[in-house]
């Protein structure tokens, strides 16, 4: 089965095919070129209903995933491949969020309008700032130890005093919030914002905005990932399935992308310097950056795929899967050609 995809949106140029390959729970074969190999699915604890942002700590070597429908947080031991708990009390949560510079996990629990603080070497609730209409994505300002929250229907970046649980202030920011994420690079909190279409830069110690930048071809903007060392970003269009590539020091678009319908959450690997963008759609979509462009390896649909997680130093890949043979996974899959 294939999927027809214009490769470069009006605008900009070229045009490709790519595969869709459909993956099964017991397949074990490369997906077409440049694709993932499956590597194993791990059942997870929980009903068989949605699952929300990951976030990866390469020092404890833990994925923190949000069970958004069961109310739950799951900790996965990526080199041991099992279960470290199954954490309760979050309900309706979206985004999370792992410093591990102060042994901090945030979440976004949507259902009680409010970020709950989690101690990471205890596993216990430690503290909850709110209220926030709707949170969702969030990051961490280390150097100034602040928590940025997406408040996707308030149309605000609210932030947070970590080390108190604090609500500080509301940044207002537009239609809605997409994703929110931390610049190393500069220091600054980049935000997508819905409708006006565009990328906000906000100064974590001012929490005040230094500049809005238009997304020409990107309608909705919502998922972020970046490149620090390239000084890419890399933003999602949820309602034109489209993706921005964005460089950071003059805030241009370079080029945008056709991607699969409603992508929603992305992770890129420094390393290989590779780009997932998984949608709503199901549709997984592999780019290779360098350059300051991207080029594309491969597309595949697996249902419920629209949450991903990379590992910076094995590469291998994590799709939390809602729904496999009524029994949620996760999957793990490692670039072909990757030992």
């Amino acid at each position: 089965m294939t999927l027809r995809n214009r490769y470069i949106l009006a605008g900009f140029f070229a045009v490709s095919l790519f595969g869709l390959a459909c993956l099964t729970l017991a397949q074990s074969a490369e997906v077409p070129s440049n694709g993932l190999v499956f590597v194993a699915d791990v059942p997870l604890p929980g009903p068989a209903v949605r699952f929300d942002y990951q976030s990866f700590d390469s020092a404890s070597e833990r994925l923190y995933i949000s069970h958004m429908n069961a109310d739950q947080i799951v900790v996965f031991d990526v080199r041991a491949r099992k279960l470290v708990a199954n954490l309760d009390g979050f309900p309706r949560v979206h985004g999370v969020f792992v410093a591990p510079e102060v042994h901090r996990l945030f979440a976004s629990a949507t259902g009680n309008h409010e970020v709950i603080a989690v101690d990471t070497r205890t596993l216990k609730i430690v503290g909850k700032a709110g209220p926030i209409d709707y949170p969702d994505g969030l990051t961490y300002a280390p150097r100034q130890r602040k928590v940025f929250v997406s408040d996707e229907h308030g149309g605000v970046d609210a932030v947070i005093d970590a080390t108190r649980n604090s609500l500080l202030t509301k940044i207002p920011i537009g239609p809605g919030a997409g994703n929110t994420v931390y610049d190393s690079a500069s220091g600054h909190i980049l935000v997508a914002v819905h409708g006006v279409n565009q990328l906000v830069v906000i100064d974590p110690v001012t929490n005040t905005i230094l500049g809005r930048y238009p997304l020409p071809g990107i309608q909705n903007p919502h998922g972020i990932a970046l490149d620090g060392a390239d000084r890419i970003a890399f933003v999602a269009g949820e309602e034109n399935h489209s993706l921005a590539l964005v460089d950071l020091k003059t805030m241009k678009v370079l080029a945008a992308y056709e991607v699969g319908d409603d992508p929603d959450v992305l992770a890129f690997d420094p390393g290989l310097k590779r780009l997932y963008v998984s949608a709503e759609s199901g549709t997984v979509t592999i780019f290779q950056y360098g350059g300051q462009k991207l080029t594309w390896l491969d597309s595949f649909n697996m249902p419920h795929a629209h949450t991903v997680a990379v590992d910076p130093e094995t590469h291998l890949v994590y799709f939390p899967l809602q729904d496999i043979n009524g029994h949620p996974v996760l999957r793990i899959m490692r670039p072909a050609g990757q030992k």
